[in-house]
């Protein structure tokens, strides 16, 4: 086993140019990227869930690989099958830190940095085995409610052989991942899926309060996928999970922003087999907000959403639209009409309208100028 780490130089040199930059885009950018790597934080139940994964025997020996959080838009998705117009590629989806490079929104992509170290393409040369795991935080636009952040972990390995060499089948990366989830005490099931990295494709399922939730997505490398890396007469698996859903399942966690908690009272709960206990049931402060915006204008949920989150933090628990309509008579022809109810609670004190409210005023006045909004 190796720790692999990849020069991060363009990376510092991109977030240089956002400081330089300024404006909300770039603070939000920025702001995500400087939140800490959970995974790689000593007692965070995420960096517990990576530790029991990584010790499983198929996974014994296998190199680790650190990966930048920013990728050029032509590894991400060209050499992933992601062609442009594919979904993925969708501003309201993806985060761009300029026309050509993004924060990674899945850890796959370290893929192409580990064939691409020259260790590595040594031991190509050789036709040896390779194993590899990469962990760490990626990035994705999303709604905002209890079980969903912009910002999340993922835990991703491959395994890849030469052709003539040992035959790596299906079998072998189901085994793996089940594995990984008895270490973590999960009840799991299989069933075929479709992405466009592997074929065939699994998804892995476990057992949360009696109903079935998708946790892995895995699946055998397409040797197309290889080959836009140069890589033939390879073949193997690959799988790739996401902590938080696993840790929230596991210990029975209401809320997603536990997992960030600073708090005393909740970081000594946040252990894997515990069930979470809440520490008090603090009430929430309700602020709705109504505009009007042009139709076919800038205004994406999504990019509402990011918002929100830049001007409440970790204060907001959940955003919901409780009006969308277009009347042509009431507000015009090329308008259309949103209502979003904003819940402001904190799950370590009682918020006050007199906190609340300065931030509710900023939403108002960062919808009118930043979405050119009327608001209602």
């Amino acid at each position: 086993m190796s720790e692999i780490i990849i020069d991060k130089s363009q990376e510092n040199k991109l977030k240089q140019q956002l400081q330089q930059r300024g404006g909300a885009d770039a603070a939000r950018i920025l702001r995500l990227l400087n939140m800490p790597d959970l995974s790689r934080t000593v007692g965070s139940p995420l960096k517990e869930i990576v530790d029991r994964a990584s010790k499983v025997k198929s996974l014994v020996g296998f190199d680790v690989i650190e990966i930048p959080e920013i990728i050029p838009i032509d590894i991400f998705f060209d050499l992933f099958n992601m062609p442009p117009g594919h979904p993925a590629r969708s501003r309201s989806d993806t985060y761009y830190v300029d026309d050509g490079h993004i924060l990674r929104s899945h850890d796959t992509v370290f893929w192409y940095y580990y064939l691409n170290d020259p260790e590595i393409k040594k031991r190509i040369v050789n036709k040896e085995t390779l194993g590899a795991i990469c962990y760490g935080k990626v990035y994705r636009k999303d709604e905002i409610d209890r079980t969903h952040m912009n910002v999340f972990h993922q835990f991703g390995a491959w395994y890849i052989g030469p052709d003539e060499g040992k035959n790596i089948i299906p079998d072998d990366l189901k085994r793996t991942l089940s594995e990984v989830a008895e270490s973590l005490g999960i009840n799991h099931r299989f069933y075929d899926h479709n992405f466009p990295y592997t074929d065939p494709s699994f998804e892995m399922e476990m057992e949360m309060n009696g109903k079935w939730v998708e946790l892995v997505g895995s699946g055998m490398v397409r040797k197309s996928v290889l080959q836009n890396f140069g890589l033939t007469g390879y073949h193997g698996w690959a799988f790739g999970f996401g902590l938080e859903r696993l840790a929230i399942g596991n210990m029975r966690l209401p809320d997603i922003r536990l997992l960030w908690s600073t708090d005393p009272r909740v970081t000594k709960q946040l252990k894997l087999g515990q069930k979470f206990v809440e520490v008090s049931k603090f009430p929430p402060i309700t602020r709705d907000i109504s505009f009007i915006v042009k139709k076919n204008t800038n205004f994406v949920p999504n990019n509402y959403f990011d918002l929100i989150r830049d001007i409440g933090g970790d204060l907001v628990e959940e955003v919901a639209l409780l009006d969308k309509y277009e009347n042509p008579d009431r507000i015009g022809a090329d308008n259309v009409s949103y209502t979003y109810r904003v819940v402001y609670r904190s799950n370590d004190r009682t918020l006050t309208d007199n906190e609340i409210q300065p931030l509710q005023n900023r939403l108002i006045d960062e919808t009118e100028h930043q979405f050119q909004a009327e608001i209602r």
